[in-house]
């Protein structure tokens, strides 16, 4: 989503608050969706108040409330697990998670239901007997799914739940004996619908090396592993405990670029400026094999969870501290400024912008939403700038 200009730093006083309660002590929001005016935030939850805490509603683990004013919509399927993903599509919403019921229904770890009611869309079926759904996105008519399910990235009929023919990869591997099973983690599609970046836990697809990222050529019929690659995505950071270290991508507005948040605390050394290493970097879509990015913007140690790019702005969000701190080691380097749990980057010099808000850091929030009015912002963390903004704080144009 394109904007003109930097989001405010005082966040909107009408957004609910999720907050702990005796199921769920530490709730978090981890997917973001709008439709026609409506908000649906995913995560692990149970109790969601109004913004003055007069009035609480349970909900599981997805609530909707309204973009202008903040009112929580009766929409309340009770989804048995964490929702990862949300996609709206035309009357109804696709949810992606770590669940296999919805409203008593057996649906593993993907379903659709009703956009205004919650109730299950009956036709449309989890293909998918294991594994977790990270990421949902439309493209080309079809439902595209990322995770560690059978395939890790699939298209599905947005009708009936099948998986189509459109994307079938051979992705394989893991880039350590610790990072786990090979998954998509997230993906990002091109805002013309031509291109797919995806990062994980994976080293080949279509017996073609690709560590942690690789991208895909969408076409009307059929889609191709295109020739981009990140040859340094083969290196490993200083964290061995954490090997699977991206964890986002966004794509421009344009989409002539896109930015990967990565986590894994610092390069080894001489990787300085090549490996992405707690830190956010752009790449340029159309330059297949870069020696090194566009920019590297380092946090010094600490993870970023999530990226969102606007145009006017990259943010991004973790549990960092600092940002332009690319010889920090757990502490503020020379020239670091400080940015906790969020900030925002210059799009063309890579250099944090003044936009300081800061949030409660915590483990750091998994998802941002770029709306024309604003950024929504969902994580695990209950302060926005100094205010109460309990999971889920929104920053209007």
């Amino acid at each position: 989503m394109r904007h003109e200009g930097i989001v405010s730093e005082d966040p909107a006083d009408f957004t609910p608050n999720i907050v702990p309660d005796s199921t769920v002590d530490d709730p978090a929001v981890h997917a973001l969706g709008n439709r026609r005016g409506t908000i649906y935030a995913g995560g692990t939850f149970r109790t969601v108040q109004t913004a003055d805490n007069s009035q609480s509603f349970i909900r599981h683990n997805i609530v909707a409330f309204d973009a202008q004013d903040g009112m929580v919509r009766d929409f309340a399927p009770r989804v048995n697990g964490t929702v990862w993903a949300v996609q709206p599509h035309g009357n109804s919403i696709f949810l992606g998670g770590e669940f296999t019921k919805v409203n008593g229904a057996r649906r593993h770890a993907i379903v659709k239901v009703d956009a205004i009611t919650g109730q299950v869309r009956k036709e449309f079926r989890s293909p998918f007997a294991s594994g977790i759904v990270r990421e949902l996105r439309m493209a080309r008519g079809r439902l595209i799914v990322g995770g560690s399910v059978p395939g890790k990235l699939r298209a599905l009929n947005p009708d009936t739940g099948k998986v189509t023919r459109y994307l079938h990869l051979r992705i394989r591997g893991q880039v350590a004996d610790n990072a786990g099973p090979t998954n998509v983690y997230r993906f990002a599609v091109s805002p013309d619908r031509t291109r797919l970046v995806a990062v994980g836990n994976f080293t080949s697809v279509n017996r073609k090396t690709r560590y942690r990222a690789f991208m895909v050529s969408l076409r009307k019929r059929s889609t191709v592993l295109n020739e981009w690659r990140y040859q340094p995505f083969r290196h490993k950071c200083k964290a061995r405990i954490i090997p699977a270290y991206l964890r986002d991508v966004d794509f421009s507005p344009s989409g002539r670029y896109f930015v990967v948040a990565a986590s894994g605390y610092i390069p080894r050394p001489g990787r300085l400026g090549v490996d992405v290493c707690d830190a956010a970097a752009r790449f340029e879509t159309n330059v297949k094999n870069p020696k090194k990015p566009t920019w590297i913007n380092y946090t010094g140690g600490d993870t970023l969870h999530s990226v969102a790019v606007t145009g006017a702005a990259v943010y991004v969000q973790g549990h960092q501290r600092w940002l332009d701190n690319p010889l920090g080691q757990n502490d503020a380097g020379p020239g670091a400024v400080s940015r906790e749990g969020i900030g925002a980057i210059d799009p063309r010099s890579g250099k944090a912008l003044e936009w300081n808000p800061g949030k409660t850091r915590g483990i750091g929030g998994k998802d941002m939403l770029a709306t024309p009015a604003g950024l929504w912002v969902g994580s695990d963390g209950a302060l926005f700038a100094g205010e109460f903004r309990s999971r889920i704080a929104f920053c209007p144009i």
